[in-house]
């Protein structure tokens, strides 16, 4: 099962880089963000990615055709114009990197990449960092049977609030509870089965027509994810990150391990 990366959103407010970058290619601990996301889906086998860019999609190209000199030790022989490669290290993963326009909704790229995707696929967003269970999650979306499986996190008070019922099922046009353990707030991750190109029409946000449609078909799911979840929004968010990450703590990678 393939991941798809939403990554075309316009460039960071919070990087400190003077000409901007995609936020997915913001640092924390020395990698880009894209990185800590394909890293934590790896760990449950998921090695095939496809990155939806838009804004500077030229920067998240160029990292990963050079992914193997930027995780390696190098001695460059500058009068022969020879490289030495010295420690090399890489990852056994397969990436993908599509121009989906720059003012495209996430709707709208997903159904960009449609002839990438071979059967059911995994989207979440290049800026959201989790220990979500990938493996619990598809899972999930097999047991459901239904065209759409979305993981749903508890609100930090941010989140936009998703209308799920006592009985674990959308209801999209009605009052929801959002107190308490009723209250589940929409966690960026979802499954599709191929069937989903058939509701992205227009250009719309994923969570906007399509998925009012797809509620309404009765054909979502919902996954309840109650661990760590983190949209990297603010400098606030990529300090919380990367302090984890620093203290050997963060919670998207199983046993972690920093010089890797």
């Amino acid at each position: 099962m393939k991941v798809v990366i939403l990554a075309g959103g316009m460039q960071s407010s919070i990087s400190n880089e003077a000409e901007g970058i995609p936020k997915p290619m913001v640092d924390i601990g020395g990698k880009p963000l894209i990185w800590h996301i394909m890293k934590h889906f790896s760990q449950y086998g998921f090695t095939e990615f496809i990155v939806c860019g838009g804004y500077k999609v030229d920067k998240i190209k160029e990292y990963f055709m050079d992914f193997y000199i930027y995780e390696s030790d190098i001695t460059v022989d500058l009068q022969s114009n020879t490289v030495e490669i010295h420690k090399n290290r890489t990852e056994d993963w397969k990436v993908t990197v599509v121009d989906t326009g720059l003012f495209s909704a996430t709707g709208q790229r997903v159904r960009l990449i449609e002839k990438y995707v071979d059967g059911d696929f995994i989207v979440t967003y290049g800026d959201c960092l989790s220990d979500i269970d990938a493996a619990a999650l598809t899972a999930c979306h097999k047991r459901g049977g239904r065209i759409a499986t979305v993981a749903m996190v508890k609100p930090s008070g941010r989140e936009r609030l998703l209308p799920l019922g006592t009985d674990g099922q959308f209801h999209y046009g009605s009052l929801q509870d959002d107190t308490g353990d009723n209250a589940w707030a929409n966690g960026d991750c979802y499954v599709f089965t191929p069937k989903i190109f058939d509701f992205l029409t227009g250009n719309y946000e994923l969570e906007q027509a399509p998925f009012i449609r797809l509620c309404e078909k009765d054909q979502l799911t919902a996954y309840r994810h109650a661990g760590y979840w983190l949209a990297v929004e603010t400098k606030r968010d990529l300090n919380d990150a990367e302090k984890l990450w620093n203290a050997g703590m963060a919670p998207w990678i199983k046993g972690q391990v920093r010089d890797v």
